[in-house]
């Protein structure tokens, strides 16, 4: 038998043909607005339907969709007389609409599109919210992620599919210099994730084998077997041993002093650390060398790291590698296997990279990041970023700069 005190209320939902009023207050910000208009509209004894809020620059624009007003607390003009003369009294402006109903509901297929800009400009703004439309997209809501050291913006989107918005915005995105992500919307956005990067022009600033040769005097050959590769005239394993076989002889001391010389990208260190504090693993993959990677790991608190292998004997580099190769194949196979190993599905990854070497990586992922890539790397690529701080990657994540900031405020770290 069903007890009716224990049912759970559900709330009232107004029908399609039932009065309501848009209410609107806008002015200068200050204490207690929001909840002086509630307790203005409380006298009426209507139910809420429907809260906005925006705060820009000191100004608020407050919007309320609620019922008319309850049978016995007095007329609709009542309600607008005392809403106006309450607005009055601090010297903001109401705007009262009359209408039937809720919001009419969403269109299907609903998309966040991310825009970076440095700076984000009307003219591109303009260019990217027309592309929208032109897709059959509705803008349903915007919010500022981030004003420094970008601009970042969040359009919620619905009425067109994410692959759909993705490619009319892709051309209007390297047109105007901006940098847009699109993702799904849903509850997958919010969900645990298993972030992977590329370490080389990446993760740091270097290219560790340059660094390596660098100490063996031998940058010119060794960027001479890379032009090679570019041209494709060797592939990256071939590639791979014949830079190596140049380091031979090396003393194993100058491990720690390339250790010393890597430079990490500018938000490098904020990004890894925001996304284990949401309880995201990391992990990098690596055409380098564990000899670092493994260091990397360490230093950043990674979860996962994979590289290939210097061979050392004697106290020296013997100019080989040693096990598997970490190559283009291979970067989206330990994609897939630290996946398995942190049980997220491949749907939830995040892979990051510059270079045709992480292509298959990208391409695997459920979102694939260029970060200040080659053109095919970018064309290829669900989404780029093309400024030189890797965090901005958390704004495609949906995560604002006061949120990272409010965090390491928590436990005394500096934003870097």
């Amino acid at each position: 038998m069903n007890d009716a005190s224990q049912a759970t209320p559900v709330a009232a939902v107004p029908a399609a043909d039932v009065p309501t009023l848009l209410v609107k207050i806008f002015g200068k910000d200050k204490p207690g607005i929001t909840a002086g208009l509630f307790d203005t509209l409380a006298a009426y004894g209507v139910d809420v339907v429907d809260i906005e809020q925006l705060v820009t620059r000191g100004r608020i624009v407050l919007c309320a969709l609620v019922t008319a007003p309850a049978p016995g607390t007095g007329t609709e003009g009542d309600l607008r007389a005392t809403v106006h003369s309450w607005a009055e009294s601090l010297r903001m402006q109401a705007e009262i609409i009359s209408g039937i109903g809720d919001n009419r509901p969403r269109g299907e297929g609903r998309s966040h599109v991310t825009v970076l800009g440095r700076p984000l400009t009307a003219e591109s703004t303009a260019a990217i919210t027309a592309e929208i439309t032109g897709a059959g997209g509705n803008i349903d809501r915007i919010f500022r992620l981030a004003k420094y050291p970008v601009t970042a913006v969040e359009f919620a989107v619905s009425g067109a599919e994410t692959v759909v918005l993705r490619s009319a915005l892709a051309v209007a995105a390297a047109a105007r210099g901006v940098d847009v992500a699109v993702v799904p919307s849903g509850l997958q956005r919010r969900a645990q994730r298993l972030v992977v990067m590329d370490v080389d022009s990446t993760v740091i600033q270097d290219e560790v084998i340059e660094l390596f040769a660098a100490h063996a005097g031998c940058e010119e050959q060794v960027a001479e077997v890379t032009a090679a590769a570019m041209r494709g005239e060797l592939d990256f394993e071939q590639s791979l041993h014949a830079r190596v076989a140049l380091l031979a002889g090396l003393d194993v001391s100058v491990v720690d002093k390339v250790r010393a010389e890597v430079r990490l990208t500018p938000g490098a260190r904020t990004l890894i650390r925001t996304l284990k504090r949401l309880g995201y693993q990391v992990g990098v993959v690596s055409g380098g060398f564990t000899q670092v990677t493994d260091d990397l790991k360490e230093r950043l608190g990674l979860d996962f790291a994979a590289a290939n292998t210097l061979e050392v004997a004697d106290g020296r580099l013997t100019g080989r590698v040693v096990g598997p190769i970490v190559d283009r194949a291979g970067k989206a196979r330990l994609l897939r296997s630290f996946a398995a190993q942190a049980g997220v599905p491949l749907s939830q990854t995040v892979a990051i990279g510059d270079g045709a070497n992480d292509l298959d990586m990208l391409n695997a992922a459920g979102l694939g990041v260029a970060f200040n890539a080659k053109p095919v790397v970018r064309q290829a690529a669900d989404t780029a970023v093309n400024v030189p701080f890797l965090d901005a990657v958390l704004y495609l994540l949906g995560i604002t700069r006061e949120e990272i900031e409010a965090a390491d405020e928590l436990d005394g770290t500096e934003t870097t």
